[in-house]
C-alpha cells in the first residue's frame, strides 16, 4: 500500500497506497572531459537545481543515491547509473532517482533537455506526484530510442510554490540555451509569476496543475494540460443542484490562491445560473485568524445545506480541519486541489462523501496503458497530478519530434492539428493554450479500511 508523508515537519520515507488515490547563482557549461564523458553544467552552487549532481528530495535518500549524485557530479556516469539503479532497487517509487538515472544514461552532446519545476521544499508529496509523471514519460521515450534518436534529460528545480523563487527559476531556465521547454509550475501563483519571463524570452511552459483563469491566453508560449477552470467548476455545480438537491451553499476558499479564486468564481457563476444560492459567509483559508468552528457555525446558522472547499495546495490542512468540525452537518464539495492522499489519510471518515471535480481518474479510460504502467513502475496507482504531468511531458516530446528548437516547439504545439496520446485522453490545445478536455467527478467513499476517491457515474 502506498503511503506518503503527511506533514512538512520532517522527511519520512514515501511509499504508495493503492488508488484511489497514490543560494542562487548562475551555472555554466564546463566542456571538461572526465571519466564518463563531458561534465554536466555545474549546479553545485545552486541548491535549487539538479540534473543529477545533488539530492533535492531529502526524504528520498539512500546510500546508493548519495553515491550516484557524487559520481554524476564527477562526470562518472557509468558509476552513477550503477548507483542509481541500486537505489531504485531499495526504493522504486522515488521519481527523482529515476530521472537522474535516465539523465546519466543519455549524458552526451546529442541529448535534448527540458526542465521541471516543483514545490519540493513546501509540498514534497505534490512534487513527487508531478515528478512521477515526468519520469515515466522520460523513461518511455528514452527506452523507445529517444526523440528522433536523441535521449531526453530533465533538469529538476525546487520552487517551493513561491512566486519569487518561481521567477528566479524561470530566469535561470531561459538563460540556458540547452533547455527547450519547462514542465511546471504547480500552484497558479507560481506559474503566473514565472509566465512573463517564459513569454518574453520565448521558452515554452506547460503547466500540468495550474488552473487560474489568468493563465488562459496569457501568451503564445504558455500552455497547460489541465482543462479550463470553467469546465471543471460547472459540472460540480450541476451535480450539486440537479443530483444532490443542494441549492444553498457556503463557500470557504483561499484568497491567496489564484487557481482556487478562479474555481470559486466559476462555481458561483454556474451555481447561480442553475438557481442555487450562495449564503453570505466570510471564510478565507489564507487569513491568520481563520476559525474553523466559527465558519461552520456561521454557515449552518444562515441556512447552508452544503460547504464548498477551495484551499491553496499548501493549506489543505485547514480544509481538513473544517471538515472534521463539520461532523456531517453540511454536505462537502471541493475544488480539484483537494484530490490528494493527504485529504483521505488525514480526513478519513470526516471527508466521507466529499465530491470533487478532477481532470483525470484511472477509471476514465481503463484501456489506456498509462495507469497499468504506473502501477508497475511505482508500486501503486497515481493521481491526476501524475497523469497531467505525464501529459505535459508527452506533449513537449511530441512537439520536439517536429522541431528541437524553442521556436519550432512552440509552433508545433500551437499547430491546429497537434495531437498526442495522453494518460487517458489525447492531448490537444485550444487557441488559449488550455487543454481540450472535460472534468470527472469523484467522491470519497470507504472501501475496506480505507477512504478513497471513486469516480461517479
Amino acid at each position: 500500500m502506498y503511503q506518503e508523508p503527511q506533514k512538512r515537519k520532517g522527511p519520512p520515507p514515501i511509499v504508495f497506497i493503492a488508488f484511489p488515490l497514490i543560494a542562487w547563482g548562475a551555472f555554466t557549461f564546463i566542456p571538461q572531459i572526465l571519466k564518463g564523458g563531458i561534465l554536466p553544467r555545474s549546479v553545485s552552487g545552486n541548491s535549487r537545481l539538479s540534473l543529477g549532481d545533488k539530492i533535492l528530495m531529502q526524504s528520498q535518500t539512500t546510500a546508493g543515491k548519495q553515491a550516484g549524485v557524487k559520481a554524476f557530479a564527477e562526470g562518472n556516469y557509468k558509476e552513477a547509473v550503477k548507483n542509481f539503479r541500486e537505489s531504485l532497487q531499495q526504493n522504486r517509487n522515488d521519481p527523482e532517482t529515476l530521472i537522474y538515472l535516465n539523465n546519466a544514461k543519455v549524458n552526451n552532446d546529442n541529448s535534448l533537455q527540458i526542465a521541471v519545476s516543483v514545490p519540493i521544499g513546501t509540498n514534497p508529496n505534490v512534487a513527487q506526484e508531478m515528478l512521477r509523471g515526468v519520469a515515466q514519460a522520460q523513461e518511455e521515450v528514452n527506452a523507445g530510442g529517444g526523440i528522433n534518436g536523441a535521449g531526453l534529460q530533465v533538469l529538476i528545480a525546487n520552487d517551493d510554490n513561491s512566486p519569487d523563487f518561481a521567477k528566479e527559476v524561470a530566469t535561470e531556465f531561459v538563460k540556458d540555451p540547452k533547455i527547450l521547454a519547462v514542465v511546471g509550475h504547480n500552484a497558479s501563483n507560481a506559474s503566473l509569476a514565472a509566465a512573463p519571463t517564459y513569454q518574453e524570452k520565448k521558452l515554452v511552459m506547460v503547466t500540468p496543475t495550474s488552473f487560474a483563469n489568468n493563465l488562459s491566453a496569457f501568451g503564445s508560449y504558455i500552455f497547460r494540460t489541465v482543462p479550463a477552470i470553467q469546465s471543471m467548476a460547472a459540472p460540480l455545480a450541476e451535480y450539486m443542484v440537479k443530483k444532490a438537491g443542494k441549492t444553498n451553499v457556503a463557500i470557504c476558499y483561499d484568497s491567496q490562491a489564484p487557481d482556487n479564486v478562479s474555481f470559486k468564481d466559476e462555481f458561483v457563476s454556474s451555481f447561480s445560473a442553475l438557481g442555487g444560492k450562495v449564503v453570505p459567509t466570510v471564510c478565507d483559508f489564507s487569513t491568520p485568524t481563520f476559525n474553523s468552528s466559527a465558519s461552520i457555525a456561521d454557515a449552518v446558522s444562515k441556512g447552508a445545506q452544503a460547504l464548498m472547499l477551495a484551499p491553496h495546495i499548501d493549506r489543505i490542512d485547514r480544509a481538513i480541519d473544517l471538515a472534521r468540525l463539520n461532523t456531517g452537518k453540511l454536505a462537502l464539495y471541493g475544488s480539484t486541489t483537494l484530490y490528494t492522499f493527504q485529504t483521505v489519510k488525514e480526513g478519513n471518515k470526516d471527508v466521507d462523501g466529499l465530491v470533487l471535480s478532477v481532470p483525470w481518474h484511472p477509471d476514465t479510460n481503463p484501456n489506456n496503458p498509462f495507469s497499468k504502467n504506473a502501477i508497475q513502475k511505482w508500486g501503486g496507482a497515481v493521481n491526476w497530478r501524475t497523469a497531467t504531468s505525464f501529459d505535459a511531458t508527452k506533449a513537449i516530446m511530441s512537439g520536439l519530434q517536429r522541431s528541437n528548437t524553442r521556436e519550432g516547439l512552440q509552433q508545433a504545439l500551437r499547430a491546429p492539428n497537434f495531437v498526442t496520446s495522453g494518460a487517458s485522453e489525447d492531448v490537444r490545445f485550444l487557441p488559449t493554450g488550455d487543454r481540450w478536455n472535460k472534468a470527472i467527478l469523484v467522491q470519497v467513499k470507504r472501501q475496506g479500511n480505507d477512504y478513497r476517491f471513486v469516480a461517479l457515474p
